[in-house]
């Protein structure tokens, strides 16, 4: 697939503090493409340089061949943008502020079909303030559509959805995907992202640390395995980080998470180095790699801190 976006030398700069700094990646046309990272990382940054909401210190965006910096008026009447909190007029009814909003960018809608695709069709007649959490940022969404966009930038779309929230607008976004629209997301979800994402760029401290689909960097990780168990009497974690085969350890006030490459060297070296210790383990599971352990390897430290 061709390219449809191209991330060059990324930077922005506050004073003396970097947000964002030299990251490059393209997005392919058709593509999910998702940004992970601890709170800080510069992912919102990112995502805003690329939609032309906020400057660039230095490198460029390229969107369908033009620059973002250069044509901020034209690129946004190619993409939908999603914003983390979404603000609407208070007095039009569904209907009426999608057709509003089409208007803005010199078209017409059907509103009553974006309503139907993201399964408000009963709620036309309803402001914004009668709608649950989910269905306003199923709305949000239908909002970013209106003008067709080539690509569709999400920021976090599912933060404080439940669970079944979430899953709803999983399906939503993926409907999107299928109709050949390019997505951009950042999430705080692993699950989220492995579900969703062709390809997820891992940023840590203003740098993209990882780049690949999600199999490909579980299968680069070389993590085997991860053992969690909890713990009566507290041991410092540094003591777990030099059993055999463990690549990394954390803990989490009495509960430890170890990575190994090899599981059967490291769990009998943990059984004798906690009776050692005269502290029992309880509650251990042993279980295959996942995104959030390659995630924690490759920042020491979970996405939401």
């Amino acid at each position: 697939m061709a390219d449809l976006i191209i991330v060059n030398n990324l930077r922005k700069t506050y004073g003396d503090f970097t947000a964002v700094d030299g990251i490059s990646f393209s997005v392919s046309a058709g593509e999910t493409f998702g940004i992970l990272g601890p709170n800080g990382a510069g992912k919102t940054t990112t995502l805003e340089m690329m939609e032309g909401l906020k400057g660039i210190t230095g490198g460029t965006v390229t969107f369908d061949g033009h620059d973002v910096q250069k044509n901020q008026r034209l690129i946004k009447s190619l993409i939908g943008v999603q914003l983390q909190a979404s603000t609407f007029f208070d007095y039009l009814n569904l209907k009426e502020l999608l057709e509003t909003l089409a208007s803005l960018y010199g078209r017409t809608v059907d509103a009553m079909a974006l309503l139907t695709d993201v399964e408000l069709q009963d709620k036309a007649k309803s402001r914004v303030k009668a709608l649950s959490g989910g269905q306003k940022q199923r709305l949000s969404i239908a909002a970013a559509l209106v003008n067709d966009p080539k690509a569709i930038f999400l920021d976090e779309p599912t933060t404080g959805l439940d669970p079944q929230a979430r899953r709803h607008l999983w399906t939503l976004i993926q409907k999107i995907k299928a109709r050949g629209k390019t997505v951009i997301l950042t999430t705080h979800y692993m699950e989220e992202a492995e579900v969703l994402c062709d390809r997820i760029a891992i940023m840590d401290h203003a740098k993209i640390i990882a780049l690949d689909t999600p199999m490909g960097l579980m299968e680069k990780s070389d993590i085997g395995s991860t053992i969690e168990f909890h713990v009566e009497k507290h041991c410092p974690v540094e003591h777990y980080k030099k059993l055999p085969g463990v690549i990394e350890a954390i803990n989490e006030d009495h509960k430890f998470r170890i990575l190994t490459t090899d599981p059967e060297k490291t769990l009998p070296a943990l059984f004798e180095h906690n009776t050692a210790c005269a502290s029992p383990i309880f509650n251990l599971q042993l279980r295959q790699a996942t995104l959030e352990d390659v995630f924690l390897k490759l920042t020491g430290r979970d996405l939401r801190e």
